[in-house]
């Protein structure tokens, strides 16, 4: 019988940009639409913005990330995938709910454009 991989799964969600984020226990590899992050964002600003809640959470190192991301631009996606780490990163550990609501990340962003 094989062993099971457990995994966190949560969603994110910035304006038109939707993003599917599971957190595998492992060494920080991070893959977002079968791509490295800094292949699949150009701008060091975004990488930023994806690993703020790890970062934060003191979690580096010990999640890889599988993404699914669509819709929306490029910083939009960049905020769903911070959302939707920073929901997953809850359900991996409640204890970090404190951290994480403080610097805004579980919240959704409502702002859309008219």
């Amino acid at each position: 019988m094989s062993e099971q991989v457990r995994y966190y799964e949560a969603v994110g969600r910035r304006k038109r940009s939707v993003a599917r984020v599971r957190l595998y226990p492992g060494e920080g590899e991070i893959v977002i639409n079968g791509k490295q992050l800094r292949d699949f964002f150009g701008r060091p600003q975004d990488w930023r913005d994806v690993m703020a809640p790890l970062e934060l959470t003191n979690s580096q190192g010990q999640f890889n990330l599988s993404v699914l991301v669509k819709g929306g631009g490029i910083t939009g996606q960049a905020h769903a995938i911070r959302h939707g780490l920073s929901r997953a990163l809850l359900v991996a550990d409640p204890e970090n709910k404190v951290l994480l609501r403080r610097a805004g990340f579980l919240t959704r962003d409502p702002r859309e454009k008219e």
